[in-house]
């Protein structure tokens, strides 16, 4: 549900899991529902940023016999891009992204090349063996709309799963949208109005999270070093506009802000030394906040 809301907002996701629980399927299995082109990018600590937008080559005219650089575009020019284990290659190599998710072009020798729209990142990483691995930048958290956690099955879906996998019966993933079809479906979302009370609420929720606001709440200012940037505003209210139109409905209410606060702010607030000696991590103090803020 979480990775529809983030496409139809136009965002980008971050999904975190232990390993095998089917981040990577799930990301590719979505791609073919959606009849977009998709890669994979395996992240690991050789990649080179090049090897993700891709590079100039020499190459000969074999009319005129002159040398021209031509531009081959790296994996980055797709619709859905699996950057899996980001967390797993050097933060040279990981800026590689931040044009791209930011602007939806790179710069390559001086020259602008534009991606194709619909354009997703949708990232994982482990949280396990954090030994070699380089955490991503918060100016780069920063451009995720969601951080997702990829939890455990039930018992039920377990059950499902095993029977799935070792009888082969996933079935056939049949597309249900195009490229065209999401574009457009993200215009209606824009056009859902957000009320004042919606605007209110999302703003006082992000600003009770700043240890340097008179809406801070004791909490915060007790277990964060810094709180949410505007960036988590907006996201606030283009998620909760992209749920309202998934559910059918032609406005924007407080639960709809409230529902999508948890993925949009988790990955945007640090918890200080007394909050991780108390074992308060930023789910808690988001579970406080939401208890804390009325919604009217």
């Amino acid at each position: 549900d979480l990775l529809l809301v983030a496409l139809l907002a136009d965002g980008h996701c971050l999904l975190e899991g232990v390993p095998g629980l089917a981040k990577p399927l799930l990301i590719s299995s979505l791609s073919r529902a959606l009849t977009l082109s998709f890669k994979r990018i395996q992240f690991t600590p050789d990649l080179m940023p090049s090897d993700i937008t891709g590079t100039e080559i020499i190459q000969d005219d074999p009319e005129t016999g002159e040398r021209k650089f031509k531009f081959l575009g790296g994996p980055i020019f797709a619709n859905i891009i699996l950057a899996d284990e980001i967390n797993r290659t050097p933060p040279k190599t990981q800026a590689a992204l931040l044009e791209a998710m930011q602007e939806k072009q790179v710069s390559i020798g001086g020259t602008i090349h534009r991606l194709a729209k619909p354009f997703f990142v949708l990232a994982t990483q482990n949280p396990l063996e954090q030994e070699g691995t380089y955490p991503l930048p918060e100016a780069q958290l920063d451009r995720f709309m969601f951080k997702v956690f990829v939890d455990y099955p039930s018992e039920t879906e377990e059950d499902q799963i095993m029977r799935r996998v070792a009888d082969l019966a996933f079935g056939e993933i049949r597309p249900v949208l195009d490229g065209h079809g999401i574009l457009e479906a993200q215009a209606i979302c824009r056009q859902i109005p957000v009320a004042d009370a919606g605007y209110a609420y999302a703003r006082r929720l992000v600003r009770a999270t700043r240890q340097n606001t008179p809406e801070s709440l004791p909490c915060c200012r007790n277990w964060l070093a810094w709180g949410a940037g505007p960036r988590a505003s907006i996201f606030l209210i283009t998620a909760a506009r992209a749920r309202a139109g998934i559910l059918g409905r032609t406005c924007v209410t407080c639960d709809d802000v409230a529902t999508v606060a948890p993925p949009v702010l988790r990955h945007r607030l640090a918890c200080n030394y007394v909050a991780r000696a108390e074992g308060i991590n930023a789910d808690k103090v988001i579970g406080e906040v939401l208890k804390a803020v009325p919604k009217y």
